[in-house]
């Protein structure tokens, strides 16, 4: 499956974690990768993301002919360094948000993952995505699915009690 989004990945507990960017053309999704790229998260895919599942994970990569380019609005199409693909564990839609949300999730080829939303162009969007990604990693993947389906939610710096 071919996906109009953006694919962002941060080094966390060990391992590659990526962000899905979704949203219409001109929300802001090439802008927020960018602002992120300086935050220290790697690029694995801009515009075009291939997804794929494979034993329950979701992952993604870039088309072979968009590989290690971004557009950067003003400037033109970039040449970045980018990951050849990682495992996605969240998804972002860039539109408006809830100050509180309520878990929510979204499906890809058959796999559910965490979603939210979030404002692309503010100014604590990439911040927002670590801090998103770092909760997610605070517990083991179904520990945390667990605990959000019953309205738990981990206090921040993970410490689960």
């Amino acid at each position: 499956m071919i996906l109009h989004a953006g694919l962002l990945a941060a080094h966390m507990d060990g391992a590659w974690r990526g962000v899905l960017i979704e949203g219409p053309s001109g929300s802001g999704k090439s802008d927020l990768a960018l602002r992120a790229l300086d935050h220290g998260f790697r690029l694995v895919a801009d515009d075009r993301v291939a997804l794929w599942a494979c034993e329950g994970a979701l992952y993604g990569r870039a088309p072979d002919t968009l590989a290690g380019l971004i557009e950067v609005r003003g400037l033109g199409v970039l040449r970045e360094p980018a990951l050849p693909f990682c495992r996605i564990a969240l998804a972002v839609a860039c539109e408006q948000h809830e100050r509180m949300p309520e878990p929510a999730f979204k499906d890809y080829v058959g796999l559910s993952i965490p979603s939210l939303s979030l404002q692309a162009l503010e100014s604590s969007a990439p911040a927002k995505l670590r801090r998103a990604l770092q909760h997610l990693g605070a517990w083991p993947d179904k520990a945390y699915l667990d605990a959000l389906a019953v309205g738990v939610s981990p206090r921040p710096g993970g410490d689960s009690r």
